[in-house]
């Protein structure tokens, strides 16, 4: 019954790149590890070049119509597509033009039984890439970095992370950062004064009611003060699924 248990809650992350080198080390540490371990997820770094063609497996090209910088072919990545997709899986493209990631994403991820995630490079990728393979793109944020595989390793940590029987106490998921619209109340632990600095005597008092009040009002007043756009909704949106039109 415990089998048939993690069976159910596995989930397949597939993570195509032209660096898989970058991501084995995160991999073997901290929950991404425990995840594969517990049998949780399988999660792999592919290698786009594996699906060039030709016998110098090009992957990249100058840009139609000038400019600088190199171009991510599109062969390789619908080859890859073609031999790794399956009905239920999500394609994802990681794009700096994409909805901006965030826990709303995560939960939703959580739920997909395989997501194939696509790490761009060089100048961009080809943009028949996202009109015809792919389900939705993703960003991180309003910041540029080499290459798409720490990203896709972000997405990827935090999607798992929320599996049942990944984290040590499910309920530190649910209490988290962004879980319930707000930023996370403030933790201490021992000792009680350091250099003068104490905790706070209400986590000290034993009063399990008083205390869960003071964290529901500490959460809200950090939101206000931190991250007001959480509180009005304005914020990151979670991606809209579309479905590919090729």
């Amino acid at each position: 019954m415990e089998r048939r248990s993690v069976s159910h809650e596995n989930v397949q992350i597939d993570i195509l790149t032209l660096f898989p080198a970058m991501g084995e080390g995160l991999l073997n540490e901290s929950m991404l590890r425990i995840a594969r371990e517990k049998g949780l997820a399988s999660i792999r770094l592919r290698n786009l070049r594996d699906w060039a063609p030709g016998k110098h497996r090009v992957t990249d090209e100058p840009p139609y119509g000038g400019g600088a910088g190199m171009v991510l072919k599109v062969e390789p990545v619908a080859l890859a597509l073609e031999e790794l997709r399956q009905p239920a899986s999500r394609v994802i493209l990681l794009s700096a033009q994409g909805r901006r990631f965030d826990q709303a994403a995560a939960r939703r991820l959580a739920g997909e039984k395989h997501l194939i995630m696509i790490s761009g490079h060089y100048e961009g990728i080809d943009q028949r890439v996202a009109d015809h393979l792919v389900d939705e793109e993703i960003s991180l944020g309003d910041y540029i970095l080499t290459n798409g595989t720490l990203p896709a390793l972000v997405v990827a940590d935090a999607v798992v992370r929320l599996l049942p029987g990944v984290l040590g106490d499910e309920q530190s998921a649910a209490d988290e950062s962004f879980s319930h619209g707000l930023l996370e109340y403030p933790h201490y632990t021992r000792p009680a004064e350091f250099r003068g600095w104490k905790v706070p005597d209400i986590l000290l008092s034993g009063n399990h009611a008083a205390i869960e009040a003071w964290r529901r009002e500490q959460a809200r007043d950090r939101t206000r003060d931190r991250r007001p756009d959480l509180g009005s909704g304005s914020g990151a949106a979670s991606p809209a699924p579309r479905p590919p039109t090729g």
